[in-house]
């Protein structure tokens, strides 16, 4: 969600020279919104946690299968609109369960060490 909530000049930086496929990162945000509805259930998320991560997780999948193609990084250059919607999502989940938004970028992991 930290990745989400950036600026896209900051998500761009953080991506520097990886390429991220768009369909990857849409995958791995529904599958941490299926993974919240389980926490929900053991009582480790609050009601208005997951009701925030539930918005993120619907309008991921309300990006059409042509905007999922490609790289994310050309996606976010495009400045395309649902990106900045889903910032402001991740934001509001950020702020409900951190109380800030702004959190440190996610290290990110070597592709050919899998280290950070």
């Amino acid at each position: 969600m930290t990745l989400l909530a950036a600026d896209a000049q900051d998500q761009l930086a953080w991506m520097g020279e990886r390429e991220l496929e768009t369909e990857s990162m849409v995958e791995e945000v529904e599958l941490l919104c299926r993974v919240a509805e389980g926490l929900a259930e053991r009582g480790v998320l609050e009601p208005q946690e997951l009701l925030d991560l539930r918005a993120v997780g619907r309008r991921i999948g309300e990006i059409d299968a042509t905007c999922r193609t490609g790289l994310w990084g050309d996606s976010l250059a495009a400045a395309d609109p649902a990106w900045g919607e889903i910032r402001l999502l991740a934001r509001q989940f950020l702020l409900t369960t951190l109380g800030d938004w702004r959190q440190p970028m996610p290290r990110p992991v070597d592709p050919h060490t899998g280290h950070r």
